[in-house]
């Protein structure tokens, strides 16, 4: 295993100036350098199970496809582990209370084991269901449901990892995340090479490559936590009381995030209803596109533990001021990620040992995941600073709205025939109403709380 890093926990720092966009820039790539590579770290775990088991043909790439939505949909229910736990952490570190912050981020780390342990014993049984409700087709399904199974065990690990990033996010730590998550993937590639190409399991030893992966960065998360919490003086037991309010108080951001798994999953079903190469090259785009998406997401992860901290240091002024840099910021990244993909665009297929038919849609969806990131890269930052003021409730009202907006627009697309091009411009009609309500929401002041606790 690898052994923890140091513990890099900062004492509490003060709220960000108002007048300097270079002390903006300064702070905010502080955090978010680090978290982007901690979070391009995620998609590489399927990127690189994608790249091996595309080489043992299309039926277990699409397999691959259809359980990578699966065992994601049930993560990233519990995001709110993550997210929530860096704006609660963030706003106890800006009021001073850091041994509170602790405390609060350990009763969330108690909380992942035990939704874990359940997530197994429910998604066993409950496996073929699952991938039956994705219409995989009979050559599809036999892979997609080993996979599934499999990687079911790596889930408790993957949701102490969140609970655990959450707390170091909150006390503006991205540097300790980072250097697991390049451990954790380097042993995900090694391992899944040696199950695939040297012992010969197929596409069930890409799973187990990646549960044992994932099992041993959640430990080591969970040795640098509580390394801090004893440095900090805070109770390791868990809390009662303190599992109650972590488990209610992320409702609304459950709600938040099962309405972007509808519109993910909805994609792979309208993907799975064109055809075997229509879900396989679906399933390659799609990474692609959520690799782009975590790389984005760094400058949201600054935003929370800044708006966070702002805000817990009672300064409304700094947090808006913060938010309006990182914005175009975001903006700026999503063109530059976007150029980027297009450059890079005709090499990806043969990553995955394609199909020439297979290629030929890849190539197509991959020019509006191209475009898309103009419109993701603010729109991911300012999802990341209403995150950081706890303003849950109003992300999720605007989450079932804006799903209301998409179902329709992919139902046209099953209906009418209609290819991946057209399935991926409904995502980015989504995509779009999302970030026009976002952005009604920044421009407002009922976001602007201050204070330790949110009220």
């Amino acid at each position: 295993m690898t052994p923890p890093p140091p513990d890099r926990t900062p004492a509490p720092t003060p709220a960000s100036p108002r007048g300097s966009a270079r002390a903006h820039d300064r702070e905010i790539w502080r955090l978010a350098l680090p978290a982007f590579g901690a979070l391009v770290a995620e998609p590489l775990f399927l990127l690189t199970d994608s790249a091996i088991v595309g080489h043992l043909g299309t039926a277990p790439l699409g397999g691959l496809g259809v359980a990578g939505q699966a065992i994601g949909t049930l993560v990233n229910i519990c995001i709110f582990l993550a997210y929530g736990t860096t704006a609660a952490v963030a706003r106890l570190v800006g009021a001073g209370r850091l041994d509170q912050a602790i405390r609060q981020g350990l009763d969330g780390i108690w909380l992942a084991v035990g939704i874990g342990l359940l997530v197994i014993l429910a998604g066993w049984p409950l496996a073929p269901a699952v991938v039956d409700a994705f219409g995989a087709s009979a050559a599809v399904s036999p892979h997609a449901e080993t996979y599934l199974r499999i990687s079911l065990f790596g889930v408790p690990g993957m949701l102490v990892a969140l609970a655990s990033t959450g707390v170091l996010r909150g006390l503006q730590d991205t540097r300790t995340p980072l250097a697991v998550s390049v451990a954790t993937f380097a042993g995900n590639a090694a391992l899944n090479a040696a199950f695939v190409y040297g012992f010969h399991w197929g596409i069930a030893g890409s799973a187990w490559g990646t549960v044992v992966a994932q099992t041993a960065g959640g430990a080591v998360y969970v040795a640098t936590v509580l390394r801090a919490a004893h440095r900090h003086g805070a109770p390791l037991r868990p809390d009662l009381a303190g599992l109650r309010a972590a488990a209610t108080a992320g409702v609304n951001l459950v709600v938040r995030t099962l309405t972007l798994r509808v519109v993910l999953v909805a994609g792979t079903v309208v993907a799975t209803a064109m055809g075997d190469d229509e879900i396989a090259a679906y399933q390659v785009a799609f990474q692609v596109w959520w690799f782009l998406a975590l790389a984005l997401d760094a400058i949201a992860i600054a935003g929370q533990a800044i708006t966070g901290r702002c805000l817990g240091a009672g300064d409304a002024p700094a947090a808006r001021a913060a938010t309006w840099r990182m914005t175009q910021w975001g903006l700026v990244s999503g063109t530059v990620l976007g150029l980027l993909l297009l450059a890079v665009r005709p090499w990806l297929p043969a990553l995955f040992g394609m199909a020439p038919h297979v290629r030929s849609l890849l190539l197509s969806a991959l020019v509006v995941v191209a475009v898309l990131q103009v419109v993701a890269g603010p729109l991911f930052v300012l999802d990341g600073v209403l995150i950081g003021a706890g303003d849950m409730r109003f992300l999720a009202v605007a989450g079932v709205l804006t799903t209301l907006v998409f179902l329709p627009a992919a139902g046209a697309v099953h209906l009418a025939g209609g290819g991946l091009v057209a399935l991926w411009l409904a995502i980015g009609v989504w995509m779009l109403a999302r970030l026009a309500t976002l952005a009604w929401r920044a421009h407002g002041e009922a976001w602007l709380v201050t204070g330790a606790v949110r009220s």
